[in-house]
């Protein structure tokens, strides 16, 4: 179990669903929490219901000089836990330009944008803990999805490159990969959601993997097993079925 008292975590999409969850949980534990998100407000009302010391930094992830500047305030920290992610669904015959280029900033070059600031620190220091937010869905193409998987699998691609850089170094890299959540983002889901988690159920599934030793976390576990899987089927079976 990680020693969480006196730890100056900074949470980046802190602000709803499960990253302001997360911040009850880590704050309970004892953690000193920076929450980012592009809401000051929202991070204001977060804030004043923790348990433990905070400390609010609006930041929009998809801006350099933003989170640049956030990084600055920030100042040195134990570890980053990437949570910022946006999602629209919508099928490649109905292409939506706007809104796929901003899940390709937010969900992946915005997590890129962060770590830049903050690796080095933690390389230079020889000690940090950085916990990236992937998603079942980044395992293989689904249907209807464009922007979202795409992010999440380039998502989990940059975790796995960090671990195999860092993994024998004291900067420890997780990689958590949740199914469904029921956030304001799955509310724009109109089609059946199998082993849809609570806020708080997959908070709790996130910070029990950041209390562990392991790089990969994905869960609900049963479901997870359908996305693994479906790495092994050839292409002609795995788009029969689930096209």
């Amino acid at each position: 179990m990680q020693t969480w008292h006196g730890k100056r975590y900074w949470l980046v999409g802190a602000s709803d669903g499960l990253g302001a969850t997360l911040a009850h949980v880590m704050s309970a534990a004892g953690a000193e929490l920076i929450l980012s998100a592009r809401s000051q407000d929202k991070l204001e009302a977060l804030a004043a219901v923790l348990p433990g010391s905070s400390q609010c930094v609006a930041m929009d992830i998809s801006d350099d000089d933003s989170v640049a500047a956030a990084a600055q305030k920030v100042g040195e920290i134990d570890g980053v836990v990437l949570l910022a992610g946006v999602y629209w669904p919508f099928s490649a015959r109905d292409w939506n330009a706007a809104q796929a280029t901003q899940m390709a900033d937010i969900n992946f070059t915005g997590f890129v944008r962060v770590l830049g600031q903050v690796v080095p620190q933690f390389v230079a220091r020889d000690q940090g803990h950085i916990v990236i937010t992937g998603s079942l869905s980044g395992f293989r193409g689904l249907p209807g999805s464009i922007g979202y998987t795409a992010s999440k699998a380039g998502t989990m691609s940059l975790a796995e490159c960090m671990y195999a850089d860092l993994r024998k170094t004291g900067v420890r890299v997780q990689v958590a990969n949740p199914g469904f959540i029921k956030t304001q983002l799955t509310d724009k889901n109109d089609f059946a959601m199998p082993f849809l988690m609570t806020p708080e159920q997959a908070a709790h599934e996130m910070f029990g993997h950041m209390n562990s030793r392991r790089f990969k976390r994905s869960y609900p576990t049963m479901f997870s097993w359908v996305f693994r899987g479906a790495q092994f089927l050839p292409d002609w079976l795995y788009y029969r079925i689930f096209s």
